[in-house]
């Protein structure tokens, strides 16, 4: 803990002392190369890049040309260091801003850093402070731009940014697919003022319209009407309020509905009407909400008009007027409502706050391009959207008041959509969404704590000779239990929740604390032992019949799918998951008998057939999920043993390829560039996608271009009775798409 505690120099005076845990908010401040800044009138956003040094297993293969002995691994195992991109984003008060400032100066390590790039208004008003306390030059940008900029970046980066509010549903956040082209939309930026600007490309723009009623006039006449001076406060009093004591209604005037002209009788017929007619005091509250009321229906309508003239349905709201609040994307999204009759909906994004930061780093790293890259969320690191309605539990309502970040990891790989998907912009990869499931939700939040000491375990048995394990496993287990209470408060902190994203959340959480592969010497005891059996296996098949041989095949791809680690009948379960897919198709495996002794048997009998196949298996570790890199190594040491494995590498008929994911579960959207290149080349006509992780938990609704087979064990006795089945039933659902079923006829 770092204690960084000053005094704040506030006009209030109040004592802004803060202690401040680096490894939690300004983290790997040593190693920051690039600054940005974003000053709003309350809030400070601080973007900076990192090089981030961390842990990865890392495999090689023995030289096998020498007399083997008894026992002998068929590769070694090795964990390296190895150097990746980090962007942080860090939001935080203004009354922080010289203790942070002063923080920054004390820990920042590299000097070649010279100049950072600031936007907001505020940018004028601290230039001198910034200048004078990190010696660094400020490059203002241009606020628009940078706003736009950051848009762009989070739509294209961060799956389900965006998400629609609905107040008195059971899941208050529904997020939404982004669309694989983003563009065009409309942003409607409430600031003091309101901006709408229409977005048609990552550098055409140009701002369509506006008002100066906006989250100013809200703040200023809140503040003349009911004396509260600060916004927050303001907000919280609307929400207490009740308009209609204010506001003269429909019904007040009619006695009812006006129904000719559709008018419901709630409707509001004036705002702040009754003040005129009734001699009465109103309330802080009333007025608050009443006030609100005005501004927000004013700033939906024209939205709308604007919407309709430019003929666009993706609306997205942000600026310091919406900031999460319930109160205000309800006003809102009721006004959008009301005025298009639900033609079009109110779009509100996870990170509208970091929009303008984000916006002013990208203009700052030109030079090295960053959008070439593609980007995910690190969960570890990211505090994720918290709600600032005054029902949280106390915990949550200060956390959204000091400091809230988001960091993103540069990928190795560049993601895109598999070109089978038949919509891209409506596939939703997983199945279950725990956000709107409540009892679905505390089911596999508990089974992943009550999995949580097995985990902790295998973390350390995988590092028995590297020091402080136990010290960083047992930081690693507060770390994913804090996330998952978390989560049990705002099932919506990151996105839509899903058994893929609980499993994901602690595969980053475990290379936080540099645990890369727990299960890597596992999976290399299993691929030892199940190669010994492989061509007893492919003898035995070939005696077969051709009719018995196929269900032989397909009753060996599921029995490997049994011999998961974590097969119990409890949450662990969730951890399973391949994909397979045969014609220039894919295939994803676990380890061990799995790979070895359920998928290349079927490979080979499908390249037997003279079809063309590719192995498309995980980039990164995931549980005991194969990897490229070990891929690689079984693939070349079965083609030393089989004539048939080893013809069709040679001839290109079989092709190894990563997928770009590091999980347990598989996201359609989300697939290595180079993958998707091979299965339109290859013209892949069938997918045969198997296992819990990929097949059930993911993917079990995606519909695609090609017949699709989908095969899973169900290994989790809960899941089994919400799908009607019993424990260790079978999935085989075979798909056909449409358009193929009419050719057929």
């Amino acid at each position: 803990m770092a204690d960084c505690a000053r005094k704040g120099r506030t006009r209030d005076s109040m004592d802004k002392s803060i202690t401040l845990p680096p490894d939690e908010i300004f983290r790997n401040l040593e190693n920051a190369k690039r600054f940005a800044i974003d000053i709003g009138g309350s809030l400070t956003k601080l973007a900076y890049y990192s090089t981030v040094q961390h842990k990865v297993a890392k495999v090689r293969s023995f030289d096998h040309t020498a007399k083997e002995t008894e026992g002998d691994p068929l590769y070694e195992i090795s964990v390296q260091e190895e150097i990746t991109a980090r962007l942080h984003f860090i939001k935080f008060e203004n009354t922080y801003i010289e203790t942070c400032l002063d923080f920054i100066k004390d820990h920042l390590v590299n000097t070649e850093t010279k100049v950072i790039k600031a936007t907001g208004g505020g940018a004028y008003k601290f230039k001198e402070l910034i200048e004078k306390k990190l010696r660094l030059k400020v490059d203002k940008e241009d606020e628009m731009t940078c706003l736009i900029k950051g848009c762009n970046f989070v739509l294209r980066n961060i799956p389900h940014e965006a998400f629609v509010y609905a107040k008195h549903a059971d899941s208050e956040f529904r997020f939404q697919n982004t669309h694989p082209d983003i563009f065009p939309y409309l942003l409607i930026n409430i600031g003091s003022g309101v901006s709408i600007v229409k977005v048609e490309s990552e550098d055409k723009f140009e701002r369509i319209g506006g008002s100066s009623i906006g989250g100013g006039t809200f703040w200023g006449l809140g503040a003349l009407l009911t004396k509260t001076k600060r916004f927050d406060e303001l907000l919280q009093l609307a929400s207490r309020g009740q308009h209609s004591s204010v506001d003269m209604l429909v019904k007040d005037i009619y006695g009812g509905a006006y129904s000719s002209l559709g008018l419901t009788g709630d409707l509001i017929a004036s705002s702040f009407g009754k003040s005129a007619t009734t001699d009465k005091e109103f309330s802080k509250e009333d007025m608050a909400k009443s006030l609100l009321h005005m501004i927000s229906n004013d700033i939906g309508q024209l939205a709308c008009l604007y919407a309709r003239l430019h003929n666009l349905s993706r609306v997205y709201f942000g600026g310091f007027f919406i900031r999460g609040h319930p109160v205000t994307m309800h006003t809102i999204t009721y006004s959008i409502n009301f005025f298009t009759k639900g033609e079009v909906q109110a779009l509100f994004l996870r990170h509208e706050g970091y929009l303008g930061a984000i916006g002013a780093f990208l203009k700052g790293a030109e030079e090295d391009n960053p959008n070439q890259y593609s980007w995910g969320e690190n969960y570890a690191g990211s505090s994720g959207l918290m709600s600032v309605s005054p029902d949280l539990n106390p915990m949550q309502r200060a956390r959204s008041g000091t400091f809230d970040m988001l960091e993103m990891d540069r990928l190795e790989r560049q993601l895109v959509n598999l070109p089978l998907l038949q919509d891209p912009s409506s596939y939703v990869p997983d199945t279950v969404d725990l956000t709107e499931d409540a009892l679905a939700r505390e089911y596999w939040l508990s089974c992943f704590e009550d999995a949580l000491d097995g985990v902790v375990k295998r973390a350390v048995a995988s590092q028995p000779d590297l020091p402080q394990a136990a010290e960083r496993a047992e930081k690693f287990r507060q770390k994913y239990l804090h996330k998952l209470q978390t989560l049990r408060h705002q099932p919506f902190a990151y996105g839509s929740l899903t058994v893929r994203s609980l499993l994901d959340t602690r595969e980053h959480c475990l290379n936080e604390f540099n645990f890369p592969d727990p299960y890597s010497k596992v999976k290399q005891k299993e691929n030892d032992v199940a190669l010994k059996y492989f061509q007893k296996v492919v003898m035995s098949l070939e005696k077969l019949s051709w009719e018995q041989r196929q269900f032989a095949l397909v009753r060996g791809l599921l029995a490997g799918n049994v011999f998961d680690w974590g097969a119990k009948a409890i949450s662990e379960a969730t951890l399973a998951g391949r994909l397979l897919q045969r014609m220039a198709g894919k295939i994803e495996d676990n380890s061990g008998i799995d790979i070895i002794l359920g998928v290349f048997p079927f490979v080979r009998e499908l390249l037997c057939r003279g079809t063309e196949v590719v192995l498309a298996s995980n980039s990164g570790p995931a549980l005991n999920d194969v990897t490229n890199s070990e891929l690689q190594i079984l693939t070349e040491r079965i083609a030393a043993m089989d004539s048939v494995i080893q013809t069709a590498l040679k001839e290109d008929k079989l092709t190894l390829v990563q997928s770009g994911s590091s999980s347990p579960c598989l996201d359609l959207s989300r697939l290595d560039k180079a993958l998707a290149t091979v299965v339109l080349e290859r013209h892949t006509d069938l997918v045969v996608i198997e296992g819990m992780g990929r097949a059930i938990h993911t993917n079990y609704y995606a519909m695609l271009n090609c017949e699709s087979l989908k095969l899973a064990v169900i290994k989790n006795s809960w899941l089994a009775e919400r799908l009607g089945g019993k424990i260790f039933s079978v999935v085989f659902k075979y798909e056909v798409p449409f358009k193929s079923q009419e050719l057929k006829q």
